[in-house]
Protein backbone atom coordinates (compact mmCIF):
# COMPACT_ATOMS: atom_id res chain seq x y z
CA UNK A 1 0.00 0.00 0.00
CA UNK A 2 1.24 3.70 -0.88
CA UNK A 3 2.41 5.56 2.01
CA UNK A 4 0.32 8.75 3.33
CA UNK A 5 3.80 11.17 1.90
CA UNK A 6 3.32 9.11 -1.66
CA UNK A 7 -0.28 9.82 -1.81
CA UNK A 8 -0.11 13.67 -1.51
CA UNK A 9 2.71 13.54 -3.26
CA UNK A 10 0.38 13.04 -6.62
CA UNK A 11 -2.44 14.06 -5.10
CA UNK A 12 -0.03 17.62 -5.29
CA UNK A 13 1.41 16.33 -9.05
CA UNK A 14 -2.28 16.05 -10.37
CA UNK A 15 -3.34 19.36 -8.51
CA UNK A 16 -0.54 20.83 -10.32
CA UNK A 17 -0.86 21.63 -6.61
CA UNK A 18 1.62 24.30 -6.07
CA UNK A 19 1.23 30.00 -1.82
CA UNK A 20 -1.16 31.45 -0.60
CA UNK A 21 1.10 34.17 0.26
CA UNK A 22 3.46 36.87 -2.16
CA UNK A 23 6.39 37.69 -1.47
CA UNK A 24 5.31 40.90 -0.40
CA UNK A 25 5.24 39.16 2.76
CA UNK A 26 8.32 37.23 2.37
CA UNK A 27 11.78 37.78 3.18
CA UNK A 28 12.99 40.20 0.00
CA UNK A 29 15.48 36.76 -0.23
CA UNK A 30 12.39 35.53 -2.30
CA UNK A 31 13.36 37.53 -5.27
CA UNK A 32 15.48 36.55 -7.90
CA UNK A 33 17.64 38.07 -10.75
CA UNK A 34 15.18 38.63 -13.75
CA UNK A 35 16.32 38.42 -17.36
CA UNK A 36 14.57 41.26 -19.95
CA UNK A 37 12.62 39.88 -21.82
CA UNK A 38 12.39 39.17 -25.47
CA UNK A 39 10.54 41.34 -27.63
CA UNK A 40 8.50 39.26 -30.65
CA UNK A 41 8.56 41.21 -34.05
CA UNK A 42 6.73 41.39 -36.30
CA UNK A 43 2.77 43.24 -36.85
CA UNK A 44 0.89 40.14 -37.59
CA UNK A 45 2.44 38.44 -34.30
CA UNK A 46 -1.54 37.57 -33.65
CA UNK A 47 -2.12 35.77 -36.43
CA UNK A 48 0.11 33.18 -35.78
CA UNK A 49 -0.31 32.88 -31.84
CA UNK A 50 -2.10 29.68 -30.38
CA UNK A 51 -5.85 30.18 -29.36
CA UNK A 52 -4.77 28.78 -25.74
CA UNK A 53 -1.88 31.90 -25.78
CA UNK A 54 -4.87 34.39 -25.34
CA UNK A 55 -7.14 35.01 -22.21
CA UNK A 56 -9.92 33.12 -21.28
CA UNK A 57 -12.75 34.76 -23.54
CA UNK A 58 -16.12 35.47 -23.05
CA UNK A 59 -19.13 32.27 -23.33
CA UNK A 60 -20.90 32.60 -26.85
CA UNK A 61 -17.50 34.74 -28.41
CA UNK A 62 -14.40 32.58 -29.51
CA UNK A 63 -10.90 33.29 -30.09
CA UNK A 64 -10.95 33.88 -33.75
CA UNK A 65 -13.20 36.64 -32.88
CA UNK A 66 -10.65 38.61 -30.26
CA UNK A 67 -7.84 37.94 -33.08
CA UNK A 68 -9.70 39.73 -35.62
CA UNK A 69 -10.79 42.14 -33.77
CA UNK A 70 -6.94 42.73 -32.54
CA UNK A 71 -4.98 42.47 -35.75
CA UNK A 72 -8.24 45.01 -37.34
CA UNK A 73 -7.30 47.64 -34.17
CA UNK A 74 -4.06 47.20 -34.30
CA UNK A 75 -4.08 47.74 -38.06
CA UNK A 76 -5.79 51.04 -37.48
CA UNK A 77 -2.95 52.38 -35.83
CA UNK A 78 -0.55 55.34 -38.06
CA UNK A 79 2.27 55.96 -37.49
CA UNK A 80 2.31 59.55 -39.02
CA UNK A 81 -0.45 60.09 -36.12
CA UNK A 82 -0.51 60.84 -32.74
CA UNK A 83 -0.68 57.51 -30.65
CA UNK A 84 -3.57 56.73 -29.43
CA UNK A 85 -3.39 55.79 -25.77
CA UNK A 86 -6.79 53.63 -25.62
CA UNK A 87 -5.46 51.07 -27.74
CA UNK A 88 -2.30 50.17 -26.02
CA UNK A 89 -3.93 49.90 -22.75
CA UNK A 90 -6.93 47.68 -24.90
CA UNK A 91 -3.71 45.58 -26.46
CA UNK A 92 -2.26 45.46 -23.13
CA UNK A 93 -5.52 44.12 -21.62
CA UNK A 94 -6.13 41.49 -24.25
CA UNK A 95 -2.89 40.01 -24.08
CA UNK A 96 -1.43 40.87 -27.16
CA UNK A 97 1.81 42.90 -25.58
CA UNK A 98 4.39 41.77 -28.13
CA UNK A 99 5.03 42.78 -31.75
CA UNK A 100 6.10 46.95 -33.85
CA UNK A 101 3.02 48.64 -33.26
CA UNK A 102 2.69 48.09 -29.05
CA UNK A 103 6.38 49.09 -29.26
CA UNK A 104 5.82 52.10 -31.12
CA UNK A 105 2.64 52.90 -29.40
CA UNK A 106 4.14 52.71 -25.87
CA UNK A 107 7.50 54.71 -27.30
CA UNK A 108 4.92 57.29 -28.55
CA UNK A 109 3.35 57.48 -25.70
CA UNK A 110 5.87 58.05 -23.27
CA UNK A 111 7.26 61.12 -25.77
CA UNK A 112 4.25 62.37 -26.22
CA UNK A 113 3.53 62.61 -22.34
CA UNK A 114 7.07 64.14 -22.14
CA UNK A 115 6.26 66.81 -24.88
CA UNK A 116 2.75 67.64 -24.50
CA UNK A 117 1.24 66.53 -21.14
CA UNK A 118 2.03 69.82 -18.85
CA UNK A 119 0.87 71.94 -21.65
CA UNK A 120 -1.41 70.92 -24.66
CA UNK A 121 -3.36 67.87 -23.11
CA UNK A 122 -6.31 67.39 -21.08
CA UNK A 123 -7.05 65.81 -17.21
CA UNK A 124 -8.35 63.19 -19.59
CA UNK A 125 -5.87 62.48 -22.17
CA UNK A 126 -3.48 62.69 -19.35
CA UNK A 127 -5.62 60.17 -17.37
CA UNK A 128 -5.76 57.64 -20.14
CA UNK A 129 -1.61 58.23 -20.93
CA UNK A 130 -1.51 56.80 -16.97
CA UNK A 131 -3.74 54.01 -17.41
CA UNK A 132 -1.78 52.75 -20.99
CA UNK A 133 1.19 53.66 -18.96
CA UNK A 134 0.36 51.41 -15.85
CA UNK A 135 -1.22 48.46 -17.72
CA UNK A 136 2.26 48.71 -19.56
CA UNK A 137 4.17 48.01 -16.64
CA UNK A 138 5.51 51.74 -16.84
CA UNK A 139 5.70 53.80 -13.62
CA UNK A 140 3.27 56.93 -14.52
CA UNK A 141 5.07 58.92 -11.76
CA UNK A 142 8.59 58.76 -13.92
CA UNK A 143 8.04 58.91 -17.29
CA UNK A 144 11.45 59.10 -19.40
CA UNK A 145 11.95 60.31 -22.90
CA UNK A 146 13.76 62.36 -24.81
CA UNK A 147 16.43 63.04 -21.81
CA UNK A 148 13.70 64.25 -20.02
CA UNK A 149 11.71 62.74 -16.73
CA UNK A 150 8.04 64.13 -15.77
CA UNK A 151 5.85 62.82 -13.10
CA UNK A 152 1.80 62.25 -14.65
CA UNK A 153 0.22 62.36 -11.04
CA UNK A 154 0.72 65.84 -10.45
CA UNK A 155 -0.39 67.00 -13.69
CA UNK A 156 -3.61 64.93 -13.49
CA UNK A 157 -4.60 66.35 -9.93
CA UNK A 158 -3.87 70.29 -11.48
CA UNK A 159 -5.54 69.75 -14.46
CA UNK A 160 -8.61 67.95 -12.96
CA UNK A 161 -9.01 70.22 -9.95
CA UNK A 162 -8.72 73.35 -12.58
CA UNK A 163 -11.28 72.10 -15.07
CA UNK A 164 -13.69 71.39 -11.89
CA UNK A 165 -13.23 74.57 -10.78
CA UNK A 166 -13.62 76.33 -14.36
CA UNK A 167 -16.63 73.72 -14.43
CA UNK A 168 -14.81 73.04 -18.21
CA UNK A 169 -14.77 68.97 -17.30
CA UNK A 170 -17.57 67.00 -17.95
CA UNK A 171 -18.58 64.15 -15.79
CA UNK A 172 -17.51 61.20 -17.80
CA UNK A 173 -13.82 62.50 -17.75
CA UNK A 174 -13.94 63.61 -13.79
CA UNK A 175 -14.68 59.29 -13.63
CA UNK A 176 -11.62 58.86 -15.65
CA UNK A 177 -9.60 60.66 -13.87
CA UNK A 178 -11.12 59.51 -10.74
CA UNK A 179 -10.37 56.24 -11.83
CA UNK A 180 -6.96 56.72 -13.15
CA UNK A 181 -6.16 58.80 -10.03
CA UNK A 182 -6.96 55.47 -7.89
CA UNK A 183 -5.36 52.94 -9.49
CA UNK A 184 -2.09 54.84 -8.56
CA UNK A 185 -3.46 54.95 -4.73
CA UNK A 186 -4.28 58.49 -4.97
CA UNK A 187 -7.43 59.33 -2.67
CA UNK A 188 -7.18 62.64 -2.25
CA UNK A 189 -9.89 63.39 -4.24
CA UNK A 190 -13.37 63.02 -2.14
CA UNK A 191 -14.66 65.58 -3.20
CA UNK A 192 -14.43 64.75 -6.86
CA UNK A 193 -15.82 61.21 -5.93
CA UNK A 194 -18.77 62.47 -4.15
CA UNK A 195 -19.77 64.58 -6.87
CA UNK A 196 -19.79 61.60 -9.16
CA UNK A 197 -22.09 59.63 -7.04
CA UNK A 198 -24.10 62.55 -6.31
CA UNK A 199 -25.11 63.12 -10.00
CA UNK A 200 -25.51 59.20 -10.73
CA UNK A 201 -28.01 59.39 -8.07
CA UNK A 202 -29.93 62.34 -10.09
CA UNK A 203 -29.46 60.89 -13.45
CA UNK A 204 -29.08 57.32 -12.93
CA UNK A 205 -31.68 57.06 -15.91
CA UNK A 206 -29.56 59.31 -18.39
CA UNK A 207 -29.67 57.95 -21.69
CA UNK A 208 -25.24 58.61 -21.67
CA UNK A 209 -24.41 54.44 -20.97
CA UNK A 210 -20.47 55.59 -21.55
CA UNK A 211 -20.47 58.24 -18.81
CA UNK A 212 -22.48 55.90 -16.17
CA UNK A 213 -20.35 53.28 -17.14
CA UNK A 214 -17.18 54.97 -16.41
CA UNK A 215 -18.54 56.35 -12.89
CA UNK A 216 -19.25 52.96 -12.01
CA UNK A 217 -16.00 51.73 -12.66
CA UNK A 218 -14.25 55.09 -10.94
CA UNK A 219 -16.54 54.22 -7.50
CA UNK A 220 -16.23 50.52 -7.77
CA UNK A 221 -12.35 51.58 -7.73
CA UNK A 222 -12.89 54.24 -4.72
CA UNK A 223 -15.54 52.48 -2.65
CA UNK A 224 -13.03 50.82 -0.01
CA UNK A 225 -10.88 54.42 -0.32
CA UNK A 226 -13.59 56.29 0.94
CA UNK A 227 -15.79 57.52 3.82
CA UNK A 228 -18.97 57.80 1.30
CA UNK A 229 -19.80 53.97 1.25
CA UNK A 230 -23.16 54.56 1.40
CA UNK A 231 -23.61 57.38 -1.31
CA UNK A 232 -21.30 55.44 -3.63
CA UNK A 233 -23.28 51.94 -2.86
CA UNK A 234 -26.63 53.60 -3.63
CA UNK A 235 -25.28 55.38 -6.83
CA UNK A 236 -23.82 52.09 -8.26
CA UNK A 237 -26.83 49.96 -7.54
CA UNK A 238 -28.79 52.53 -8.86
CA UNK A 239 -26.69 52.85 -12.26
CA UNK A 240 -26.25 49.37 -12.54
CA UNK A 241 -29.93 48.41 -11.95
CA UNK A 242 -30.53 50.73 -14.72
CA UNK A 243 -28.41 49.21 -17.29
CA UNK A 244 -30.10 46.11 -16.21
CA UNK A 245 -33.45 47.36 -17.02
CA UNK A 246 -32.07 48.82 -20.61
CA UNK A 247 -31.00 45.60 -21.21
CA UNK A 248 -34.00 44.06 -20.02
CA UNK A 249 -36.03 46.32 -22.30
CA UNK A 250 -33.98 46.04 -25.81
CA UNK A 251 -33.23 42.59 -25.76
CA UNK A 252 -29.31 42.69 -24.95
CA UNK A 253 -28.43 46.34 -25.76
CA UNK A 254 -27.57 48.68 -23.19
CA UNK A 255 -27.65 52.10 -24.65
CA UNK A 256 -26.49 51.26 -28.20
CA UNK A 257 -23.94 49.02 -29.89
CA UNK A 258 -20.78 50.99 -29.21
CA UNK A 259 -21.57 51.62 -25.46
CA UNK A 260 -21.71 47.68 -25.02
CA UNK A 261 -17.95 47.89 -24.47
CA UNK A 262 -17.78 50.00 -21.46
CA UNK A 263 -21.01 48.80 -19.80
CA UNK A 264 -19.67 45.08 -19.82
CA UNK A 265 -16.62 46.31 -18.15
CA UNK A 266 -18.58 48.19 -15.63
CA UNK A 267 -21.27 44.88 -14.77
CA UNK A 268 -18.38 43.04 -14.90
CA UNK A 269 -17.09 44.74 -11.67
CA UNK A 270 -20.18 45.57 -9.79
CA UNK A 271 -21.89 42.36 -9.39
CA UNK A 272 -21.63 43.26 -5.45
CA UNK A 273 -23.91 46.44 -5.64
CA UNK A 274 -27.11 44.77 -7.85
CA UNK A 275 -27.15 41.42 -6.27
CA UNK A 276 -29.18 39.72 -5.54
CA UNK A 277 -30.70 40.76 -8.62
CA UNK A 278 -28.73 38.30 -11.91
CA UNK A 279 -27.29 39.57 -14.70
CA UNK A 280 -27.94 37.83 -18.25
CA UNK A 281 -24.48 38.03 -19.12
CA UNK A 282 -24.68 35.87 -22.30
CA UNK A 283 -27.56 37.43 -23.60
CA UNK A 284 -24.84 40.81 -23.45
CA UNK A 285 -22.25 38.93 -24.66
CA UNK A 286 -23.88 37.58 -27.50
CA UNK A 287 -24.94 41.10 -29.06
CA UNK A 288 -21.76 42.08 -28.57
CA UNK A 289 -20.06 38.65 -30.05
CA UNK A 290 -22.07 39.00 -32.72
CA UNK A 291 -21.73 42.67 -34.32
CA UNK A 292 -18.75 42.85 -36.43
CA UNK A 293 -16.67 46.10 -34.82
CA UNK A 294 -14.94 48.33 -37.37
CA UNK A 295 -13.96 51.54 -35.62
CA UNK A 296 -10.94 51.15 -33.40
CA UNK A 297 -12.05 53.23 -30.24
CA UNK A 298 -15.09 50.68 -29.94
CA UNK A 299 -13.06 47.68 -30.06
CA UNK A 300 -10.66 48.82 -27.56
CA UNK A 301 -13.54 49.83 -25.67
CA UNK A 302 -15.16 45.87 -25.98
CA UNK A 303 -11.61 43.94 -26.34
CA UNK A 304 -11.40 44.14 -22.31
CA UNK A 305 -14.67 42.88 -21.87
CA UNK A 306 -14.37 39.92 -24.08
CA UNK A 307 -11.53 38.65 -22.05
CA UNK A 308 -12.78 38.90 -18.95
CA UNK A 309 -11.19 42.33 -18.04
CA UNK A 310 -11.70 46.04 -17.45
CA UNK A 311 -10.17 48.97 -16.87
CA UNK A 312 -9.86 47.99 -13.43
CA UNK A 313 -7.12 45.68 -14.54
CA UNK A 314 -5.13 48.33 -15.91
CA UNK A 315 -3.04 47.80 -12.43
CA UNK A 316 -0.36 45.68 -14.22
CA UNK A 317 2.03 43.52 -12.15
CA UNK A 318 5.58 42.23 -13.05
CA UNK A 319 6.04 38.69 -11.90
CA UNK A 320 9.01 36.81 -11.73
CA UNK A 321 8.78 33.35 -12.86
CA UNK A 322 11.90 30.73 -13.24
CA UNK A 323 12.28 27.25 -14.05
CA UNK A 324 14.66 24.75 -12.93
CA UNK A 325 15.74 21.30 -12.76
CA UNK A 326 18.48 20.10 -10.72
CA UNK A 327 17.61 16.06 -11.23
CA UNK A 328 19.39 15.86 -14.48
CA UNK A 329 21.17 18.02 -17.11
CA UNK A 330 20.74 21.25 -14.73
CA UNK A 331 19.02 24.07 -15.95
CA UNK A 332 17.80 27.53 -14.38
CA UNK A 333 16.25 29.88 -15.95
CA UNK A 334 14.26 33.64 -14.98
CA UNK A 335 12.16 36.35 -16.06
CA UNK A 336 9.86 38.92 -15.05
CA UNK A 337 6.81 39.25 -17.22
CA UNK A 338 3.78 41.88 -17.15
CA UNK A 339 0.50 40.93 -16.72
CA UNK A 340 -2.64 42.73 -16.25
CA UNK A 341 -3.66 42.78 -12.84
CA UNK A 342 -6.10 39.64 -11.38
CA UNK A 343 -3.87 37.19 -13.80
CA UNK A 344 -3.89 33.69 -13.47
CA UNK A 345 -0.09 31.85 -12.88
CA UNK A 346 -1.35 29.92 -16.12
CA UNK A 347 -1.06 33.34 -18.22
CA UNK A 348 1.80 34.31 -16.67
CA UNK A 349 2.96 31.76 -18.17
CA UNK A 350 2.10 32.16 -21.33
CA UNK A 351 3.46 35.71 -21.54
CA UNK A 352 6.71 34.13 -20.55
CA UNK A 353 6.10 31.47 -23.30
CA UNK A 354 5.69 34.18 -25.94
CA UNK A 355 8.51 36.32 -25.13
CA UNK A 356 11.04 33.55 -24.64
CA UNK A 357 9.08 30.12 -26.59
CA UNK A 358 12.98 28.62 -26.84
CA UNK A 359 13.36 28.83 -23.19
CA UNK A 360 9.85 28.92 -21.30
CA UNK A 361 7.88 26.64 -23.50
CA UNK A 362 5.40 24.64 -21.72
CA UNK A 363 2.48 21.93 -21.93
CA UNK A 364 -0.69 21.13 -20.09
CA UNK A 365 -3.78 18.47 -20.15
CA UNK A 366 -7.18 19.30 -18.79
CA UNK A 367 -7.81 17.45 -15.36
CA UNK A 368 -11.06 17.40 -13.20
CA UNK A 369 -8.84 19.51 -10.80
CA UNK A 370 -7.86 21.92 -13.76
CA UNK A 371 -4.84 22.31 -16.00
CA UNK A 372 -2.15 20.62 -15.17
CA UNK A 373 1.86 21.37 -16.46
CA UNK A 374 2.96 18.20 -17.89
CA UNK A 375 6.29 19.74 -19.02
CA UNK A 376 7.99 22.62 -19.24
CA UNK A 377 11.52 23.30 -21.28
CA UNK A 378 10.54 20.38 -22.87
CA UNK A 379 11.56 18.30 -19.77
CA UNK A 380 8.01 16.11 -18.67
CA UNK A 381 7.28 14.33 -15.69
CA UNK A 382 7.20 10.94 -15.54
CA UNK A 383 5.24 8.53 -13.40
CA UNK A 384 7.79 5.75 -13.58
CA UNK A 385 10.98 8.06 -12.36
CA UNK A 386 8.23 10.00 -9.56
CA UNK A 387 9.27 13.27 -11.59
CA UNK A 388 6.42 16.39 -11.99
CA UNK A 389 7.03 20.10 -12.15
CA UNK A 390 5.93 21.78 -8.57
CA UNK A 391 5.32 25.22 -8.20
CA UNK A 392 6.39 27.58 -5.25
CA UNK A 393 6.29 30.49 -4.12
CA UNK A 394 9.12 32.07 -1.45
CA UNK A 395 9.97 28.23 -1.37
CA UNK A 396 6.45 27.88 0.14
CA UNK A 397 4.10 25.26 -2.48
CA UNK A 398 1.31 26.62 -4.20
CA UNK A 399 -2.41 25.03 -2.56
CA UNK A 400 -4.25 25.98 -5.63
CA UNK A 401 -3.64 25.24 -9.37
CA UNK A 402 -1.84 27.33 -12.00
CA UNK A 403 -5.24 27.87 -13.77
CA UNK A 404 -6.76 29.59 -10.64
CA UNK A 405 -3.82 30.41 -8.44
CA UNK A 406 -3.24 34.58 -9.08
CA UNK A 407 0.09 35.77 -7.72
CA UNK A 408 0.76 39.04 -6.09
CA UNK A 409 2.79 42.43 -7.76
CA UNK A 410 6.34 41.27 -7.84
CA UNK A 411 5.88 37.73 -6.59
CA UNK A 412 8.31 35.20 -7.45
CA UNK A 413 6.75 32.03 -8.71
CA UNK A 414 9.58 28.94 -8.81
CA UNK A 415 8.87 26.29 -11.06
CA UNK A 416 11.09 22.57 -9.96
CA UNK A 417 11.24 19.60 -11.25
CA UNK A 418 10.93 17.31 -8.54
CA UNK A 419 10.48 13.73 -7.52
CA UNK A 420 7.75 12.43 -4.96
Amino acid sequence: MPSMAHSMAVLLALASATVTQGCGECQSSCSGTADRPVTLQGDEWMLHRAPGDLPSVAEGCNHHLVQKLLHRMEKSVKFDEAPNPSILLAMNLAGATHGHVHNWLLQEIKKDAVERAQTDLTSGQVALYVLALLSSCQDPRSVHAMGKTINLIPILKQKMNKEISKNVITWYTESLDILALCLVKEYDNQDAVRAVAEELLKHKSSPDVDTGAMAVLALVCAYNHSDKQHLIHDALKAVTNDFLDKQEKHNGIIGNIYSMGLALQALETSSEFYAPRKWDRAQAFSVVCNHDYQQAMAIAQVLPALVGKSYLNADSITVQFSITNTLKNYFHYSTSVCVPGNSTLLQVMKVARNEKPDIFCFKTQKTSWGPFVTSIHELAGNENERTYWQFLSCWSPLQEGVGTYKPKNWEHIQAIFSTY
